[in-house]
């Protein structure tokens, strides 16, 4: 759709009241409010994502970044209004949605309305292709916001690795604002899908058991069954949402959905080979975008309207020893020493290894006695099952 075609069929968002230096972004677009800002047009319709975390009067410091989803229809305007209590935009009454709508289609706001950058569709679409209506309306929390205020418990009692430990400090200090023992601020988060971390079957025998857990194939097959309906992109779904509301909304329950499912993937030794071909070379391609973007932004970063968990990704999450290094090593040894393999697959774990070698320095080769190591508080390390005495 080309910027003719948005102008008459684009969608519209309309904000009203939002706070001059406000940080407000939609997709992989972001800035600072300035005191005539009242929305977006010309936005592409079909899944976006919106974000925005209010500042203090001069600006220095924000509060929480709150996110949502929208799924928008061609030339469809939708509103929200500033609630200064709250701090965060909510839904105005049917009637008044309609009556700017019809002052939005009648060019009374179009002065004040800033353009889709048409430009960075295409990277937008990369992130989000498998994210659908039915895939937000499946996991998004009640009321459809998506921020870290409604994850202390995250934040103070969930159990984490260090490079986690690091990110929830970090949004600590990033979001002073944040509750810790506020009743007010109930479990609102997101409805992921539970991936669990040991598969149990009664009776089964132990070296059994050790098999199952070391070859994640036939948790991945029972996921895919009971939770998705043996609907792959359902999946991969999840996954870009959870990098989204991670990256952008600054979720570390975004951060810990996204490493769940990255860990159950890379720990299939059988899928990607015979049963899932066609998914992983999904998953090759998804994760090349995500890993892609992430590395983009860290190294353009460096306005007020860029920061986030990014400084994270430079140091910890991309380092040579973190969790997805090693998860890459183990992969792309399977995959690119297979006697057969799909083609496919075979090009699309190339490029990611390629990325991640040029971009981070990263080395794979690894010989038949090298050890690998997990951080000791790994919850999705390797399990060997012991039979009970």
């Amino acid at each position: 759709m080309d910027a003719l075609e948005l102008v008459k069929k684009g969608s519209t968002l309309v904000f009203l009241g939002i706070p001059q230096h406000t940080l407000f972004g939609i997709d992989t677009q972001m800035f600072s409010v300035g005191p005539n800002f009242k929305g977006i047009k010309m936005i592409p319709p079909g899944i976006h994502f919106v974000y925005y975390s209010s500042s203090n009067r001069g600006g220095s410091e924000f509060s929480p970044m709150i996110g949502f989803f929208v799924d928008l229809n061609p030339s469809e305007v939708i509103v929200r209004k500033w609630d200064p209590q709250e701090e965060r935009l909510v839904k105005v009454p049917e009637e008044e949605e309609e009556r700017y709508a019809r002052a939005v289609k009648s060019l009374e706001f179009d002065k004040y309305l800033g353009p889709y950058n048409l430009s960075q569709y295409g990277e937008w679409k990369m992130l989000s292709n498998y994210i659908t209506k039915s895939v937000i309306e499946r996991i998004e929390p009640i009321g459809g916001d998506i921020t870290v205020i409604n994850e202390p418990d995250i934040l103070e009692t969930g159990r984490k690795t260090a490079m986690e430990e690091a990110l929830s400090e970090q949004l600590r200090n990033n979001n002073s604002n944040i509750p810790t023992s506020d009743d007010k601020f109930k479990k609102r988060g997101c409805y992921y899908t539970k991936i669990p971390r040991l598969i149990k079957k009664k009776g089964a025998i132990s070296h059994n058991l050790t098999s199952l857990n070391l070859d994640k194939t036939s948790l991945l097959e029972s996921i895919l069954m009971k939770e998705y309906g043996e609907t792959e992109d359902l999946l991969l779904g999840e996954l870009q949402f959870a990098f989204i509301a991670f990256l952008m909304g600054q979720s570390l329950e975004g951060f810990l959905q996204w490493k769940a499912i990255v860990h159950l993937l890379f720990g299939c030794i059988e899928a990607p080979l015979h049963s899932r071909s066609r998914l992983f070379t999904k998953f090759m391609k998804v994760l090349y975008s995500q890993l892609r973007y992430a590395l983009q932004k860290g190294q353009t970063g460096n306005t007020d309207a860029a920061k986030g968990p990014i400084t994270l990704l430079d140091e910890s999450f991309l380092s040579s020893d973190s969790f997805l290094h090693q998860l890459c090593k183990e992969y792309f040894s399977l995959v690119l020493e297979a006697p057969v393999v799909d083609g496919d697959l075979l090009t699309c774990t190339r490029r990611l290894k390629e990325l991640l070698e040029t971009s981070l320095g990263w080395v794979f080769q690894q010989n038949n006695g090298d050890a690998v190591f997990y951080d000791e508080d790994d919850e999705f390390a390797p399990v060997v099952v012991m039979m009970d005495e």
